[in-house]
């Protein structure tokens, strides 16, 4: 595990950014995994200003997001899929079509989500955030590591914490479809980045900690090809 310490949230976006511009002038028809949240807004506003002035081509690249809230229509303002298209897929020339975000209304066969990403050729790199109780996608505490995509029970912890993007933690979606930790951990690298103080002891547990299903992040120990970007608060700990 490879862990970059950096000054701020702009230098996380910075190092990041540049690990994804990489595989794509690697192989232009790269496979991303994605995340969404607020973490790794300054990546993909770095790979936005990248577009806008060195025209990185995207037009071959396909890209599957770890989740979204069941319940959420793909054109609903909380929904993730909302989210990636308005904080990178609109703002760059990726085809939609080569976009993929679990569908929340249409949950019956989630692990369908796996074998379209193995059926694309499997994940080249995983961009992964964090939760303060170590979640990965959404595997909350708990999640068996053979887990594969599913519907998942939000914690009271998780929700309080995405209560932030909604009016109030009452209206934050119960359940979410997510890949699991098996599905992240098929990725042929994986790329983490931490902002804030709130993130130290999850950190301090990933690259510190035992392997425990008490802290999901830990299987990433497990894992080959792992880069931790965080910066100073998030690294506080360790």
């Amino acid at each position: 595990m490879k862990v970059i310490k950096v000054l701020n949230e702009k230098e996380v976006g910075k190092v990041a950014g540049d690990l994804i511009l990489s595989a794509i002038q690697s192989n232009s028809s790269s496979i991303l995994g994605l995340a969404t949240g607020s973490t790794p807004e300054s990546t993909y506003e770095y790979l936005i200003e990248d577009f806008k002035k060195n025209k990185t081509d995207w037009s071959k690249v396909k890209t599957f997001n770890l989740d979204e809230y069941v319940g959420l229509s793909p054109d609903h303002k909380k929904s993730y899929r909302y989210f990636m298209n308005d904080k990178l897929f609109h703002k760059i020339n990726i085809d939609i079509k080569n976009t993929h975000v679990p569908d929340g209304l249409k949950i019956e066969n989630p692990e369908d989500y796996d074998k379209l990403i193995s059926k694309n050729g499997g994940i080249d790199l995983q961009l992964l955030g964090i939760g303060t109780n170590g979640h990965i996608g959404f595997n909350e505490p708990g999640t068996s590591f053979d887990s594969l995509t599913s519907v998942v029970d939000l914690t009271a912890e998780t929700i309080e914490v995405n209560s932030r993007f909604f009016e109030s933690a009452l209206e934050v979606p119960k359940k979410a479809v997510s890949m699991g930790l098996t599905s992240i951990m098929n990725a042929r690298k994986i790329v983490l980045i931490a902002i804030g103080k709130n993130k130290a002891e999850a950190i301090k547990q990933l690259i510190n900690g035992n392997i425990s299903i008490n802290w999901p992040c830990t299987i990433l120990q497990n894992h080959k090809d792992v880069t931790v970007i965080i910066d100073e608060e998030a690294a506080s700990l360790i």
